[in-house]
C-alpha cells in the first residue's frame, strides 16, 4: 500500500498606463502538475497583481469608514482655523487621494499626500486633478520616512494636521507605529491634530474547541471493527508547542455563537494617542480581569476601534456583533476584520477568579498571554512571544489543522492498513510525520520516503508492487481547489509500480459549480465610481485594467464560510477526473448552462472539488450543507473555494429571474494542469 502526501505552493488614460512592457522569464512551480516551469511574463506582471489583489475597492465601499474620516477631518480643520492658523495637512498612505481631497474640501490650505506605490501615486495625481484640487494637494511618491521638510524639501513646512490610514486587522501590522513615530519627529508640529485621534485595542477570553482545533494537532480517534478504539496522539513537543506567532484574522461575525463561550467581559487593553509622540519600541500592557464563567481558556479574540476626534464622539469600530454599539446596523468590511490569538496552552479558569491578561507588541505585531499571578507578567517583554518549536506549524496553516482535527472527515479515511509506504518530499513534513509515528509506536509499520513520485524506484518499495494508493489529497502548494489534482499526476508517475488489480483512494474527483448572490463579498470587485462626492472612476478603471491583464478568466480563492451567500442555481457537475486511469493527453471539456432557480443578483460562480474515496464515501472541499428551497449554503470551513466573479459591470447589475441561465465552458488542460473557465449570464 502507498499513502502519499506532499507538504511544503488596455486603457487610454496616461495615469493607467504602466511603463513600456518588456518580457521576463519567471521560474514557477506548477501547483497542479508539480513541474518547475519557465513562463514568459510582462515586466508589469507584479504591478498588475498588486492592483488586482488590492483592497482599495473594499475600502472605498466602506461607507462608515469614509464618513467617519470625513467628519474627523472637517472637525480637525475647524479646530486649527479657530486657533487662527493655516491648516496644513500631511496624509500618509494617501491611496486614491481621498482623504486629502476631503481635507481640501473642508478648507485646508494645503495638503501633502504621501504614497509609496508609484502606480497608485500616479493615479492619485489624476484623480485629484479631475476633482479640481491639484492646486491644493501635492502627491509625494515616497515612503513617509524618506520625506524631507524645508525650502528644497518635499514639504515646505511641517504639517499641523496628520491624517493617516495605515492600519490592518491587527492595527499595527502595516507599520503604523514606526510611521507615526517618524512623522512626529520630523514631519508634523508638536501640537498637531491627528485623524484618527486615537485607537483602542480590546480583547475577550473565550472557550472554543472549534477555534482551538485551528491551533495544533489534537488526538485522532480511530474506530476499528472487532477491536478496541485506538488513538493517534500528537508528539509531546507538539502538545507543549506554543504555536505560531501569527494572528488568525477572520470574519468573527460568521462564527456560530454556539461554537464559543465568553469567559470574561470585553476588556480594554491599551490605547494609542496619534496626536502625540508615538513609540514603536516593544511594550506590554497588562489588565486584571475577573472570569465571568468557568471553562477552558483557549483563545483571546481581539479587535480595535478608532476615535476621529479628541472627545471620542466620532467613532469607527471593528467590534463583532455581540459587542457592537449598533448590532443591527453594522458596516461590512474585509480590509479590517477581527483577530484570534491562541494561548500557548489551554488553561482551566473558574468563575469569579481574577486573571491577568497581557497584550504585548513590537513594532509590527501583537500577541497575548494570560497569567493567574500579576508577578508572572513582569518577565522580559519579548521573551514570551509564541514561537513554534515542533515544526508542525511550519507545515500546516490554520485551515489545515482544522481539517486534520475534523473527526467526521477522518472517519471517511480510516482503513485497516498493515504496511504503508509514504512519500513526503518536504523535509519539514517528513520530520513531523516521523515524530508522530515514533510517538505512536508505528515506526516499523510505515516507511517515509523523501523521493518525489517520479523518482521512486522498485528498490524503494522493496521490489513490491503497490496494491493500494491512498491520498487525501492535500498539498501546501495548492491555492485553488483543482490544484490538488497533483495527486492524479503523482498516481500517473507511479503507474509502473502499481499492481494489476490496484485500488486508488480517492478513486475520482468531481469539479462542481454553483451560481451565487453574495451578501457582501461582491464589493471587493465592484466599481465604486463615486466616494463621498468625489469622482474615483479612474481607480475603478485601473483595477479593471489589471484584472483584464491576467485574471479576467480566473477564479480567486476565498474561505466562503466567512462570507454569506445564497445559491441562485443548484450545484452543477462540471468535470470528473478518474484517478483509476492515468492523466490523459487530451483536454477534458464541458459546456452547457445552469438554470437560475431563484431570483437575485448573480455576482459570481463558486467552484470546488468533491472526492469519491469509494463508490459510497465522498468528502467535499466545498458545499457542506445546501437547502434547495432557500438556496442557503454552508461551506466547508477547512478549505478555500474558488470564486469566479462576473464582470465588474455585472456586479451593479439587475436582478435575475427564473427564466435566466448561466452559460459555462470549462476545460482542463492536462499538459499544463490549467483550468480555463468562462461563465456568461444569459438573459
Amino acid at each position: 500500500m502507498l499513502g502519499w502526501q506532499h507538504g511544503g505552493a488596455g486603457l487610454d488614460h496616461p495615469a493607467l498606463q504602466p511603463p513600456t512592457a518588456m518580457k521576463a522569464f519567471c521560474s514557477r512551480a506548477n501547483p497542479t502538475t508539480g513541474a518547475m516551469e519557465w513562463e514568459e511574463e510582462d515586466e508589469d506582471y507584479d504591478y498588475h497583481q498588486e492592483i488586482a489583489r488590492s483592497s482599495y475597492a473594499d475600502m472605498l465601499h466602506d461607507k462608515d469608514r469614509n464618513e467617519k474620516y470625513y467628519s474627523g477631518i472637517r472637525a480637525a480643520v475647524c479646530r486649527v482655523k479657530e486657533r487662527g492658523q493655516k491648516a496644513i495637512v500631511l496624509d500618509i498612505g494617501t491611496g486614491t487621494g481621498l482623504l486629502s481631497m476631503m481635507a481640501a474640501k473642508a478648507g485646508a490650505d494645503f495638503c501633502f499626500a504621501v504614497e509609496v506605490f508609484k502606480p497608485m501615486a500616479d493615479v492619485a495625481v489624476k484623480i485629484i486633478d479631475k476633482n479640481g484640487f491639484s492646486n491644493k494637494i501635492k502627491v509625494i511618491n515616497k515612503h513617509s520616512t524618506e520625506v524631507t521638510v524645508g525650502p528644497d524639501g518635499d514639504m515646505s513646512c511641517r504639517a499641523n494636521i496628520l491624517v493617516t490610514e495605515l492600519f490592518d486587522t491587527e492595527l499595527i501590522g502595516e507599520g503604523a507605529l514606526p510611521s507615526y513615530e517618524h512623522a512626529h519627529k520630523y514631519l508634523v508640529q508638536e501640537e498637531c491634530e491627528a485623524v484618527p485621534h486615537r485607537a483602542t485595542v480590546y480583547a475577550q477570553l473565550v472557550e472554543s474547541e472549534r477555534m482551538w482545533a485551528w491551533n495544533k494537532l489534537l488526538p485522532i480517534h480511530v474506530s476499528l471493527e472487532g477491536d478496541s478504539d485506538k488513538v493517534i496522539y500528537p508528539t509531546k513537543d507538539m502538545q507543549l508547542c506554543a504555536g505560531s506567532p501569527c494572528v488568525y484574522d477572520i470574519q468573527l461575525n460568521q462564527v456560530n455563537r454556539n461554537h464559543f463561550t465568553a469567559l470574561t467581559m470585553v476588556t480594554k487593553m491599551f490605547s494609542v494617542d496619534f496626536s502625540k509622540a508615538v513609540s514603536s519600541s516593544p511594550a506590554q500592557h497588562t489588565v486584571q480581569v475577573q472570569a465571568t464563567g468557568s471553562g477552558q481558556a483557549h483563545v483571546l479574540i481581539s479587535w480595535w476601534d478608532m476615535e476621529m476626534d479628541p472627545e471620542g464622539s466620532i467613532r469607527c469600530t471593528m467590534a463583532p456583533y455581540w459587542a457592537h454599539p449598533t448590532p443591527n446596523n453594522m458596516q461590512w468590511r474585509d480590509h479590517w476584520m477581527q483577530c484570534v490569538y491562541f494561548l500557548p496552552q489551554k488553561l482551566t479558569v473558574q468563575e469569579g477568579e481574577y486573571l491577568w491578561i497581557s497584550a504585548i507588541h513590537d513594532d509590527y505585531s501583537l500577541w497575548y498571554k494570560m497569567q493567574r499571578n500579576s508577578d508572572e507578567c513582569k518577565a522580559e517583554v519579548l521573551s514570551d512571544r509564541p514561537l513554534c518549536s515542533c515544526q508542525a506549524h511550519l507545515m500546516c496553516n490554520r485551515q489545515r489543522f482544522g481539517e486534520l482535527n475534523d473527526q467526521q472527515r477522518n472517519n471517511a479515511y480510516i482503513k485497516a492498513l498493515k504496511t504503508v509506504y509514504s512519500l513526503e518530499i518536504s523535509a519539514v513534513s517528513r520530520r513531523v510525520m516521523q515524530k508522530i509515528l515514533a510517538a505512536n509506536e508505528l515506526m516499523g509499520k510505515m516507511i517515509i520516503s523523501e523521493k518525489s513520485p517520479e523518482q521512486l524506484t522498485p528498490v524503494d518499495l522493496d521490489n513490491n508492487q503497490i496494491s493500494v494508493l491512498i491520498g487525501e489529497p492535500f498539498f501546501t502548494t495548492s491555492l485553488l481547489p483543482w490544484h490538488n489534482l497533483y495527486f492524479w499526476y503523482a498516481r500517473t508517475y507511479l503507474a509502473k509500480h502499481l499492481s494489476r488489480e490496484f485500488t486508488v483512494l480517492p478513486q475520482s474527483a468531481t469539479l462542481l459549480a454553483i451560481a451565487v448572490e453574495f451578501e457582501d463579498l461582491w464589493r471587493i470587485r465592484a466599481p465604486c465610481r463615486e466616494c463621498e462626492g468625489f469622482d474615483v472612476n479612474l481607480m475603478d478603471e485601473m483595477i479593471q485594467n489589471s484584472l483584464n491583464f491576467h485574471e479576467c478568466h480566473e477564479a480567486e480563492p476565498h474561505p466562503l464560510w466567512e462570507y454569506s451567500c445564497r445559491a441562485l442555481t443548484d450545484p452543477c457537475q462540471m468535470l470528473t477526473f478518474d484517478f483509476r486511469h492515468e492523466v490523459p493527453e487530451q483536454s477534458i471539456s464541458s459546456s452547457g448552462s445552469m438554470q437560475l432557480l431563484r431570483s437575485g443578483t448573480c455576482h459570481g460562480i463558486v467552484l470546488w472539488m468533491d472526492y469519491s474515496l469509494t463508490n459510497d464515501i465522498t468528502v467535499t472541499t466545498g458545499l457542506a450543507k445546501f437547502h434547495s428551497q432557500t438556496g442557503y449554503c454552508e461551506w466547508n470551513p477547512h478549505n478555500k473555494q474558488g470564486v469566479y466573479f462576473l464582470r465588474l459591470e455585472a456586479l451593479q447589475g439587475t436582478s435575475t429571474n427564473k427564466q435566466d441561465s448561466i452559460g459555462y465552458s470549462v476545460t482542463f488542460h492536462p499538459k499544463t494542469g490549467e483550468l480555463t473557465l468562462d461563465f456568461q449570464q444569459s438573459l
